[in-house]
């Protein structure tokens, strides 16, 4: 696992509004039952983004919006093969979080 690997949600329910996760987790922590990850959410059903907290992503072929402020732990064991890896737009989500938790 490596953070910024995104990964199909595991509830195939809540998958048609939020398809994806992203791991946010430190790539040093390990050995831990869950990982740190926050919901990637179709943009189409999201509504309107908050400007720097809300991000959005083309993660396979889908327009999805990063819901920062949902950030929550999983169990690892629920997050299987990562489709994707949005390393590349860490400044943006790092971004996010600092939005969220006032470091900006």
């Amino acid at each position: 696992m490596a953070r910024f690997d995104v990964y199909r949600h595991p509830d195939a329910a809540l998958r048609k509004s939020t398809p994806y996760l992203i791991d946010l987790q430190n790539n040093y922590i390990s050995g831990l039952d869950t990982r740190v990850v926050i919901p990637l959410r179709l943009a189409r059903l999201f509504g309107p983004p908050m400007r720097d907290l809300n991000p959005s992503f083309e993660v396979d072929g889908a327009e999805v919006i990063l819901d920062t402020a949902a950030l929550a732990a999983i169990p690892t064991a629920e997050l299987r093969t990562p489709v994707a890896n949005l390393q590349a737009q860490s400044e943006r989500i790092v971004d996010a979080l600092d939005t969220l938790f006032g470091s900006y």
